[in-house]
């Protein structure tokens, strides 16, 4: 699985804050200038944005640490310190952040609703330089305020790859196949287990304007729920798609049970995989006996699920694959069709998340920081 990467764990620290300068103004034929210390500069943030290109968390598990410089120290002249510049980590769509020891979600870069950008851990206010501490009792104050220090934090990135359209079926079912056959994608493709060891995206293009993204996830088997194959690994890939194509290989002597076994893993993982929408593909019907295995797997499912769409196909001589594509995309129509009617749901995450993670020190309570004035 090499060049491939869905999760990192990663050192993110913010800019430590400036400190205040002690300084006197001194000039000829002015003996007593007053203070003129500039304030410390701000601490640079932690960012993290959305790049659109990017499809994995391979540069940003290689880095490890990311963090963000240090706010000037202020000078004399009232010259303020430089502001610290922030750190951008860009990250793939799709991707999750929580905190690596509590598991807490953080922000879910999921949603094309929410920006595309998030400041994640402020840098340090600078501190004052004694130019604001004169008074009329204190008109030579040597004092300063040192600047705040920043924050470490420990963060785990996950990786959902971003579709409207998931494939799940056992190796070796025709997921690749059917990849190749409707999208630009080029799979390895080989008559072998496992042949996908990497989940691949390939777009359906239906007209100038509108297209359907497609993801091939590696085969599951029995027990992939529980860790068995790279089932396990990659379900979780799945999630986030709108709708499932079940993939069944008539050919295969199991092809009866096929279509119970991989509903079963999928509600051993998640039961939120079970409700989604979706169509079952009978492939390899140019086989022997594979038609009328096809069938029977047909009339099965309608029976225990009368609204699901069971087509036979065979990718290899295309028979089938035109109502196949239609079914598609009217699936993929009809589930953005009722999710467009349903109200936005406020946003549980954002800004607000950190309105109460605000850095605090107890030992620092009369420190004054620009910005606290009001």
């Amino acid at each position: 699985m090499i060049g491939f990467a869905d999760e990192a764990l990663i050192e993110v620290r913010s800019g430590n804050g400036g400190n205040g300068c002690v300084a006197f103004r001194r000039e000829k034929y002015i003996p007593h200038g007053g203070p003129n210390g500039g304030d410390g500069g701000k601490g640079g943030d932690v960012v993290f944005c959305v790049k659109r290109n990017l499809r994995t968390l391979a540069k940003i598990r290689q880095r490890h640490c990311f963090k963000a410089k240090n706010g000037g120290d202020g000078q004399g002249w009232n010259r303020y310190g430089a502001d610290g510049e922030d750190v951008v980590i860009p990250v793939p769509p799709g991707t999750t952040i929580s905190d690596a020891e509590t598991g807490e979600i953080i922000y879910d870069f999921s949603s094309a609703k929410q920006d595309d950008q998030f400041i994640y851990l402020k840098g340090g206010n600078g501190g004052w330089g004694n130019v604001h501490f004169k008074t009329s009792t204190n008109q030579a104050p040597r004092q300063a305020n040192p600047g705040q220090p920043g924050e470490t934090r420990f963060l785990k990135l996950e990786l959902s790859i971003m579709a409207d359209v998931g494939l799940v079926g056992f190796p070796n079912a025709g997921k690749s196949s059917l990849l190749t056959y409707f999208t630009n994608a080029r799979p390895k493709i080989a008559p072998y287990p496992f042949t996908t060891i990497i989940p691949n995206l390939g777009v359906l293009r239906i007209d100038d304007e509108t297209d359907i993204i497609i993801a091939d996830i590696p085969g599951i088997i029995e027990g992939a729920s529980e860790g068995l194959g790279l089932g396990d690994t990659f379900l979780k890939h799945i999630t986030r798609t709108s709708c499932l194509i079940f993939m069944i290989d008539c050919s295969d002597d199991n092809y009866l049970t096929t279509y119970e076994t991989l509903c079963n893993e999928l509600a051993n993982y998640s039961d939120e995989l079970l409700e989604k929408p979706r169509i079952v593909l009978c492939n390899k019907i140019d086989m022997e006996g594979a038609c009328e295995r096809a069938c029977e797997v047909a009339e099965k499912i309608r029976k225990e699920e009368p609204d699901t769409v069971v087509i036979p196909v065979s990718v290899l001589t295309g028979r089938g694959m035109k109502e196949a594509q239609k079914n598609i995309i009217d699936l993929v129509n009809k589930f953005e069709h009722r999710n467009s009617e349903q109200e936005p749901e406020e946003e549980a995450f954002g800004s607000s998340f950190m309105k109460d993670r605000a850095y605090i020190d107890d030992d620092d309570e009369n420190i004054q920081y620009p910005g606290m004035e009001n």
